[in-house]
């Protein structure tokens, strides 16, 4: 007896065609093109979900610095001195302390020359 697949092909199809919805022209219809582009989107988004720690990382170094230099250091010699003093704030919180509480950061600042 032979085997048919048309339903699971069919379900196949679906899936794939589903996952291009949002998508224009013929890759909401075309199987052969909604496969390529939903393969395609997906490598970026797991490349992309990488390269957003690494751009938020570098977002908040620079506004750690921006912040040190209004104080009269850099973002070296800040980093440098918590370590120093054995203060652990990761660049985040810095970075957050920096942009909403400016005063608590020139305390954090001050505590480390």
């Amino acid at each position: 007896m032979r085997v048919k697949k048309s339903v699971t092909a069919r379900n196949r199809h679906k899936k794939v065609l589903a996952q291009a919805k949002g998508m224009q022209h013929n890759r909401t219809r075309s199987y052969r093109l909604a496969k390529q582009a939903v393969t395609r989107a997906l490598e970026y988004a797991y490349r992309d979900r990488r390269n957003l720690k690494r751009d938020l990382r570098a977002l908040w170094i620079t506004r750690i610095n921006a912040a040190a230099r209004l104080e009269g250091t850099t973002y070296g010699k800040l980093i440098a001195g918590l370590k120093a003093s054995k203060i652990e704030l990761d660049r985040k919180v810095l970075a957050e302390i920096a942009v909403s509480e400016p005063k608590a950061f020139a305390a954090i600042v001050k505590s480390v020359k």
